[in-house]
């Protein structure tokens, strides 16, 4: 058989030989695969006597009573039905084109790319494709793997967990994510000079629950500075319960720095003038192999690239 890979188009393969193979497939007798293609039985039987000779094998064993596929012919039949779906496919993305990108992309994303990246690609793809619908889910990685994994998102930018199998995924990697101390504005430790982990171990604190990777990172980061870890602690993620908290008390907040900045930036809280030796794994796109994306995600795509570029 021809292992070049362009094979195909030397022999000039003809999309209604994929179509008769699965009317075979579906029918398994010429007569009745022949007319439901329209064609004549004659015209049929060459059809696929020049592919079989093309391949070089035996895609079909004659019976008394019909055609049953060979090993050969399963295999051809899987990837005609593929090739066809994925042609189809490429219609309606060209139509889709043509109205103007619209449809619908879902991804999924973890914090700090959700506030940092994620909203200037969408700024951008949205002026290049005001019809398309972008939904948007903002969870932890292993949440937003299941759902990957499950083709409810196109692609996500997160981690994939050590305990997580990479298997069928791929990784392009965008940044990582150092943390940060944060506080009320006019918290007095804002006033404090050469602030050192010690001064902020004894210190109320609003943490991420216990097992999550972040509150662990935290964690370590006293234990190898020889201090006890925090004893006062509001065990919480939401942004909605912490920003009240923080303003209400003089509790002390550990987030990523990009996080941190954004609401420094909107005059919600302070990041403490102190360098957390403390950090996140390293983020990036996370997508599933050989799950062919619609334009629109395509384009979503690009701009967060793009935007990543600029940012890291």
């Amino acid at each position: 058989m021809e292992t070049n890979p362009n094979w195909f188009l030397r022999a000039r393969l003809k999309t209604r030989q994929l179509l008769l193979l699965i009317a075979l497939d579906e029918q398994r007798n010429i007569h009745r695969a022949s007319e439901e293609l329209h064609m004549t039985q004659p015209a049929a039987s060459k059809q696929l006597k020049d592919l079989e000779e093309m391949l070089g094998v035996q895609l079909f064993d004659r019976l008394p009573r019909g055609m049953e596929p060979t090993i050969y012919g399963e295999t051809m039949i899987r990837h005609a039905r593929m090739a066809l779906t994925s042609l189809s496919m490429a219609h309606e993305d060209i139509v889709a084109i043509k109205a103007g990108l619209a449809g619908q992309v879902d991804i999924g994303t973890i914090m700090t790319p959700g506030i940092a990246l994620l909203p200037q690609a969408i700024t951008r793809t949205k002026q290049a494709a005001p019809r398309l619908r972008i939904g948007v889910e903002m969870e932890q990685s292993n949440v937003l793997l299941e759902q990957l994994q499950r083709g409810r998102l196109d692609f996500m930018i997160g981690r994939i967990p050590e305990r997580q199998s990479a298997q069928g995924l791929s990784y392009e990697e965008l940044g990582d994510e150092p943390a940060c101390a944060v506080v009320r504005p006019g918290h007095p430790l804002l006033s404090a000079r050469n602030l050192q982990l010690r001064d902020i171990s004894s210190q109320p604190w609003i943490l991420p629950p216990q097992g999550s990777i972040l509150r662990a990172r935290c964690e370590l980061m006293f234990r190898r500075a020889g201090l006890e870890v925090p004893f006062n602690v509001i065990d919480t993620t939401a942004v909605l319960m912490i920003k009240p908290l923080l303003q209400q008390t003089d509790a002390l907040n550990v987030m990523p720095v990009a996080v941190a900045q954004y609401y420094e930036s909107q005059g919600v809280l302070k990041i403490l003038p102190i360098e957390l030796p403390c950090r996140m794994d390293a983020y990036g796109i996370i997508m599933v192999d050989g799950h062919l994306m619609s334009p629109g995600a395509q384009l979503l795509l690009r701009y967060v690239r793009e935007v990543a570029r600029e940012i890291y």
